[in-house]
């Protein structure tokens, strides 16, 4: 057959690269993990984070209307077994909860052990904000959270952290879940594992 001209050819690159910063664009992640590190006091081990969270209209329209929205930290210790799955040896969540206040005009976050439903707060610190974005940077902030007892890495052999930070979606009224939302607007999670070094552990 006949080949494709060269004039062909370029337009068909030119139009390509025009498209690749729209590509480019719609795969930025909405939540990025920009530190991570951890410590261990006399008292325990110690979890700081950095993150950076890019909220999608569709959360920042649903906060907007009174919608509550949750988020998950979760951070395992894990033991590397060469004959069966990982152990976990240690397992720590932490909870929030963003909610907006329409007759204080104000941002409210719950942080909490245990998951905050809907139906009530539970056992949970609360903290007061003017705007989305203070609130947001208290949860991009996670500042010497003790995740486990000093004991936690004596138990000897190779050992990992493993991070995640997410959207808890099961939160969301039902009418978000099964809606003509996709799950991808959704979609904010980042999950991250580190190998813990030796020191750590004496």
């Amino acid at each position: 057959g006949a080949r494709p001209s060269a004039g062909w050819l370029v337009w068909l690159l030119s139009a390509w690269l025009c498209l690749l910063p729209l590509t480019l664009a719609a795969a930025a992640p909405a939540v990025e993990l920009n530190e991570l590190h951890v410590e261990r006091a006399d008292d325990g081990l110690y979890l700081s984070a950095q993150l950076h969270v890019q909220l999608p209209s569709v959360v920042e329209d649903a906060l907007d209307k009174g919608i509550p929205v949750h988020f998950v930290v979760e951070a395992d210790i894990l033991r590397e077994r060469w004959y069966w799955s990982d152990q976990k040896l240690v397992s720590a969540r932490r909870y929030l909860r963003i909610a907006y206040q329409p007759l204080t005009r104000r941002w409210r976050l719950n942080v909490s052990s245990e998951p905050i439903v809907n139906t009530g707060l539970g056992v949970s610190l609360s903290q007061h904000y003017d705007s989305l974005a203070e609130v947001m940077a208290a949860v991009e902030r996670i500042a010497r959270w003790r995740i486990a007892d000093a004991a936690a890495l004596d138990e000897g052999g190779r050992q990992f952290l493993r991070f995640q930070f997410r959207l808890d979606v099961s939160q969301l009224p039902r009418t978000f879940r099964i809606g003509t939302v996709g799950p991808s607007d959704w979609a904010i999670s980042v999950e991250r594992r580190i190998e813990l070094t030796p020191e750590l552990g004496r």
